[in-house]
């Protein structure tokens, strides 16, 4: 596993976010009893989160910066960034710390678990 190449995972996802494909990449990208954790406070579970991006705008487009990897064995890892969304309409950026936990299948990565912590203005 490398920071590389669970940050294309986490871009291929952003980007999904931006061109409404984010229901198909997550509901392929997450492990069955995988979990989000979002900034206005609830847990949603794979199906809510494929259930509520099926409904949700796109991104306009999005910045990371501040990636860092930890290993947790050969088979899990944690990636931790600052990331920061833009919408079309004038409203202010999204931006938060955000924390993904990927673990390793038969398939390659998936994501376990995923954690929004907003960054106050």
């Amino acid at each position: 596993m490398s920071l590389q190449e669970l940050m294309e995972l986490e871009h291929q996802g952003w980007e999904s976010l931006c061109n409404s494909t984010g229901a198909d990449f997550y509901g392929r990208i997450m492990t069955d009893d995988g979990v989000m954790v979002l900034a206005h406070g609830q847990v949603f579970s794979r199906q809510d989160v494929i259930d509520s991006l099926n409904e949700a705008p796109p991104w306009r487009s999005y910045d990371i910066d501040e990636e860092r990897l930890i290993p947790l064995g050969e088979s899990a890892a944690v990636l931790v960034y600052r990331g920061t969304a833009y919408r079309d309409n004038p409203a202010p950026a999204f931006e938060a710390l955000m924390t993904s936990v990927y673990v390793r299948n038969s398939h390659g990565w998936a994501l376990a678990s995923y954690q929004q912590t907003p960054i106050p203005s």
